[in-house]
């Protein structure tokens, strides 16, 4: 087990204080985005990858990714990637569904209503 000055443990601490004080700000940011006059698709795009850049700070410096090799890198990397695909795969199965049941539903208030008359 490596030894560290108390000079790297200092150092090491005030890394982890800016990436929290980091977190905090992009923390407020999110909050803040909810609330702008955007489109709400906007909105969305803006929250998601504030999320990723957390995620990523989380990953390489409370993980400690940053320090580790590309192997392990790409390991971690992997998952995140795949992730991502299968959402923009399965994005069109979503709108499918929404349809469906948006159509059954409109079809059985019209027949409510035609069985009224």
């Amino acid at each position: 087990m490596a030894l560290h000055t108390d000079e790297e443990i200092l150092q090491e601490e005030r890394r982890y204080f800016r990436v929290f004080l980091l977190l905090g700000i992009l923390t407020m940011f999110e909050i803040g985005v909810i609330y702008m006059p955007i489109p709400h698709f906007t909105i969305v795009l803006a929250l998601v990858l504030l999320a990723v850049v957390k995620a990523t700070l989380v990953a390489a410096f409370y993980m400690h990714l940053s320090t580790e090799k590309t192997t392990l890198k790409w390991i971690a990397v992997t998952p995140m990637i795949l992730c991502v695909f299968l959402l923009f795969m399965l994005t069109p199965d979503l709108g499918a569904v929404t349809r469906l049941v948006t159509h059954a539903l409109a079809g059985a208030e019209s027949a409510a209503e035609h069985a009224e008359h």
